[in-house]
């Protein structure tokens, strides 16, 4: 337990501590009512080639209404006609932030429009609980979800304070996407003593009948579920804090890092429920793992076919901090949310630059599907790239490889310093079928699927093709690859332009 404490305690004091240091930039409050979008210093043509890394000019809140991408962190995300909504964490670099959840929209998931909040405040109710258990509200809102239940729009948002795992998931609604919202009361609610986990980052599962299933949590003892009314949106019992599905292990008496921030999607394809986590410490190795179950309730399993709720790290892991050539990395890819628009699935995550990782710019990608049922997620960020058929020619060439592996490093903040990015090394692809020039490793191409076999076949890396934008070169679209190996263990592959100055993997 003091472990979680300490986990929790670092995260809250470094949320606080950026909060101070940006409300410090700019007196007063330039923001705009709840649900009015922004009209100040609105943003021109949009130019995707103009999108930064880092954004240390947008300093005051007067410019919100130029965010688009940027102070995301925590977000949630789904599609309400023709717009996609996100919903995300009060936290900023260089601004005066406000308390409330930040409500972008977006028609093409690469443009996006910054909206205002969904409360001009911390919500009565969360605050009302966390006053009656002792302790003092968080000055932000952190991981909402979003979920649209017939014609109502319902908010979860999570409130921590300054007493250990003293936290609460509340419930707003609305009848329009951008408000305005009304409290309807507490979902799940946490306190120091006793077990479980702490009540934030909550997720929905809703399966074709109807039932809905919450799962929440963060450190602690894990990952909890919880059944909800679906009439509304709460629990179906007071004060039931539900079951835990999904732990971490341990190395001696130190958890080998955090565990939070869940996500849930039913595929009606395969029939299964798709379990995504956050793994490590939020600004460097965060990275996201899944699971999957034929039941909402559970057991989730892993690749190997092993219960999520054992004292063990899972996988597999479906994105981690990365680094392809001639650029400074992303690290903090994780928090996910999953949707999805007309059967194409995505992922959206935070991204903190490898330059300064105090900036958050929110990424999202497209999620493939193996034959055998498990998410691939795209080496690159989408952008609407058209998706023309790539040739067996087309393929041969040189590319970037990634290989995301992973290193233990048990702790949290202080442990976890280093992002430990997956570097990018040269492979090349020869048009007469080998790899790197050796005639025993070899690939093979039958659209979408690339085979890479290595040692005559003794290991087999299987890949889905498609064509995405090259953001570290700003090329407007190349060929990437995502796979895994037989292990279950990521591989990422993009073309590139020229990597002739370039060393081949050995």
């Amino acid at each position: 337990m003091k472990n979680h404490g300490l986990n929790n305690c670092r995260r809250y004091c470094w949320f606080a501590m950026l909060i101070v240091l940006c409300a410090s930039c700019k007196k007063g409050n330039p923001f705009d009512q709840l649900g009015q979008e922004v009209t100040a210093n609105q943003a021109a043509d949009f130019d995707i080639n103009q999108l930064k890394d880092t954004y240390p000019e947008l300093f005051s809140a007067q410019y919100s209404s130029m965010w688009g991408p940027y102070n995301v962190h925590d977000p949630s995300i789904f599609k309400d006609g023709d717009w996609f909504y996100c919903y995300s964490t009060d936290v900023g670099y260089g601004i005066a932030v406000r308390p409330g959840i930040q409500i972008r929209k977006s028609k093409d998931l690469v443009n996006w429009k910054f909206v205002g909040w969904v409360f001009n405040g911390i919500p009565a109710m969360g605050d009302a609980y966390i006053k009656k258990n002792g302790a003092k509200s968080n000055s932000g809102l952190w991981a909402p979800y979003i979920l649209k239940a017939g014609q109502e729009y319902r908010l979860y948002y999570s409130l921590a304070s300054t007493g250990f795992r003293v936290s609460c998931i509340g419930l707003a609604t609305a009848s329009s996407p951008e408000g305005p919202w009304t409290e309807k009361g507490i979902a799940v609610s946490s306190v120091t003593a006793g077990p479980g986990t702490n009540a934030i980052d909550p997720t929905v599962a809703v399966t074709p009948a109807g039932e809905q299933y919450m799962i929440y949590g963060s450190a602690w003892d894990g990952l909890f579920e919880l059944k909800l009314n679906p009439a509304t949106g709460l629990s179906n019992t007071a004060n039931d804090p539900g079951v835990r599905i999904v732990r971490r292990g341990k190395t001696g008496n130190t958890y080998n890092g955090n565990l939070e921030g869940p996500e849930v999607v039913y595929n009606p394809s395969t029939k299964m429920y798709y379990l995504f986590v956050a793994y490590d410490w939020l600004s460097t190795k965060y990275n996201v793992r899944v699971f999957r179950s034929a039941n909402p309730a559970g057991p989730f399993l892993d690749w190997n076919g092993r219960s999520a709720d054992l004292q063990e790290d899972r996988g597999p892991m479906l994105l981690a901090p990365y680094r392809f050539m001639k650029h400074g990395g992303w690290a903090g890819v994780s928090h996910p949310s999953v949707f999805q628009d007309n059967g194409q699935f995505y992922i959206a995550t935070q991204g903190r630059p490898g330059v300064d990782r105090a900036f958050m710019v929110l990424h999202v990608r497209k999620l493939f599907w193996t034959p055998e049922g498990w998410p691939l997620v795209s080496p690159e960020r989408y952008a609407n790239v058209p998706q023309n058929e790539v040739t067996k020619a087309q393929i041969a060439g040189n590319y970037e490889q990634l290989v995301l592996g992973y290193v233990k490093v048990p702790g949290y903040e202080a442990e976890q310093a280093d992002p430990q990015y997956a570097e990018a090394a040269m492979t090349i692809l020869s048009a007469d079928g080998r790899i790197n020039g050796d005639a025993n490793n070899t690939w093979s191409y039958t659209a979408p699927w690339l085979e890479l076999r290595w040692g005559g076949g003794t290991f087999i890396d299987k890949l889905h093709v498609s064509r995405e934008r090259d953001w570290e070169n700003k090329v407007e679209s190349t060929i990437v690859m995502t796979g895994f190996n037989g292990s279950g263990t990521a591989i990422w592959l993009k073309k590139t332009p020229s990597t002739a100055n370039q060393s081949p993997i050995k």
